[in-house]
């Protein structure tokens, strides 16, 4: 299928650096761990506001103009210093080498780059063929990986509650997302369209993972970062798009936080407004319309979706406007009372948002 291509350029999306680990994880363990994990968690926050703080300037000059009609990759090793990119450890069509973390970050970029190329035709994250750059071993024993505005960067992990940061595939896919959104929506990284932006992200690297196993939407585990937790941590992943609120259940690290329905809708101002937080209710949205329609979620619920982020929605979008747009394009798409757009309206209304009278056309896309 062939899509409009639409001149994109980044904006407002870059202004903030996207983390996989949400800021209150680490103020859990701040208050409940030992002394050792009181420390590390210390040190991951203070990392983490310096990094806000510096934004998407470490780093920039070095791959903001770096495109190839292929896909290219380059794995740089920071060394547990702070400096990016590090030092070159392998770059495109190199054999296999620098150790797991180095060979993890290659291999699921380009699962991911596979994955749009392949699905949505698209040439990168920017649509132009930007290079993807990633830096591994960053800083020490740092719980988190981040999206920069130019770069992927995944820490160690401290070793006792966190796994290397490379370990899943679906994470991977979710901070190159960012980049995607960064190009186009250029979602806001504050309140509803903060948490859209965590989710469009989760959504995709999760249908990144689902398109390497080959799985169908009702084999798939909805689980956004299994595998990053150590074994002693009470929990399957970061967040879960089929149920939010269950992934995990720690005396460490406490209890999975998010609401899957608008009843539950958090306020607050910490994590930039719920961005992690309230992510699980359009995630809970877009699961509940892949399991409706079946088969592979990317064919029909991923298309829907990844249109309405490319061409539909706004910096300020809220979870209402998502619903609208999803449905609209899904009628643009598929046909206006397609089971298509019915789905997506039972999607929506599944966690509380109904969607009310919308002008679509019948016209597929050309």
């Amino acid at each position: 299928m062939h899509f409009h291509k639409k001149g994109s350029s980044p904006s407002k999306g870059d202004k903030h650096i996207c983390f996989i680990l949400p800021e209150y994880v680490n103020k859990r363990i701040v208050e409940n761990g030992s002394d050792d994990q009181k420390r590390r968690a210390w040190q991951n926050l203070i990392v983490t506001e310096q990094l806000r703080g510096r934004r998407n300037i470490v780093g920039g000059l070095f791959t903001m103009f770096s495109t190839s009609d292929k896909l290219y990759r380059s794995i740089y090793n920071a060394e547990n210093a702070e400096n990016l990119p590090g030092k070159l450890v392998r770059g495109e069509g190199a054999k296999r080498k620098g150790g797991v973390s180095v060979n993890e970050a290659y291999d699921y970029s380009g699962n991911t780059y596979d994955f749009f190329t392949n699905i949505f035709e698209r040439r990168s994250i920017d649509n132009k063929g930007m290079k993807l750059d990633s830096t591994v071993h960053y800083g020490e024993n740092y719980n988190n990986a981040f999206w920069n505005g130019n770069q992927m960067v995944y820490g160690d992990g401290d070793g006792e509650m966190f796994n290397r940061f490379t370990i899943s595939l679906d994470v991977i896919g979710h901070e190159l997302a960012h980049g995607i959104t960064q190009y186009e929506a250029a979602l806001e990284y504050y309140g509803q369209p903060g948490a859209l932006n965590e989710s469009f992200s989760d959504v995709l690297g999760s249908l990144v993972k689902q398109y390497v196993m080959k799985q169908d939407a009702d084999k798939a585990d909805w689980l956004i970062g299994a595998g990053l937790f150590k074994k002693k941590v009470k929990g399957a992943a970061l967040r879960s798009m089929k149920e939010p609120g269950s992934a995990y259940d720690d005396p460490v690290i406490g209890k999975d936080p998010q609401p899957g329905h608008m009843k539950d809708f958090v306020k607050t101002t910490s994590d930039n407004g719920g961005v992690h937080i309230n992510s699980g209710i359009p995630n809970r949205a877009f699961y509940l319309t892949a399991i409706k329609l079946g088969g592979k979620a990317w064919e029909k619920a991923g298309m829907i979706w990844y249109v309405t982020l490319r061409d539909r929605l706004r910096e300020n979008a809220t979870f209402q406007d998502a619903a609208k747009l999803t449905y609209s394009v899904a009628g643009n798409l598929f046909g206006k009372g397609s089971p298509e757009q019915n789905a997506v309206a039972n999607g929506w209304s599944g966690v509380g948002l109904q969607i009310k009278s919308v002008k679509t056309s019948a016209r597929r896309w050309a």
